[in-house]
């Protein structure tokens, strides 16, 4: 099973104490450990890259992204047929750019799954979360 990951996983695990610390924590070392067969986009890697960015915190901004390249093999570039697509989910699902490019990526690649917090994907057809549970 390929498995897209969203930038809240690897985030989370690396953040504060929080209720989804600990799923987000088994999910990542099932994916290290080869159980899951990860995959992201250069999209991810840029929100990750830019939220530690605005918090000043480049050095948690290296460890998180290396350790997140590390565990996902696959990672999808973005083309002009992923934002093609991704307008066209704003506009029918009302999604944010980032999910809605998210979605366009694991769409336009035939990915079904998707391991995030974020409920927004729900509302797209095709679109599957995976339910990460401690």
């Amino acid at each position: 099973m390929i498995v897209f990951i969203d930038a809240n996983i690897p985030m989370i695990r690396r953040g504060r104490e929080h209720a989804h610390r600990e799923p987000s924590l088994q999910f990542l070392e099932a994916a290290q450990q080869g159980e899951i067969e990860a995959c992201t986009s250069t999209e991810v890697l840029q929100e990750i890259l830019y939220r530690y960015w605005a918090l000043r915190r480049i050095d948690v901004a290296r460890e998180v992204y290396d350790l997140f390249v590390s565990i996902c093999p696959i990672v999808f570039e973005i083309t002009l047929s992923d934002t093609n697509r991704a307008v066209d989910l704003m506009e029918r699902h009302e999604l944010s750019a980032r999910d809605a490019i998210h979605a366009a990526v694991m769409l336009n690649r035939g990915i079904e799954l998707i391991a995030t917090f974020d409920a927004d994907f729900e509302r797209v057809p095709g679109i599957r979360r995976v339910t990460l549970q401690s």
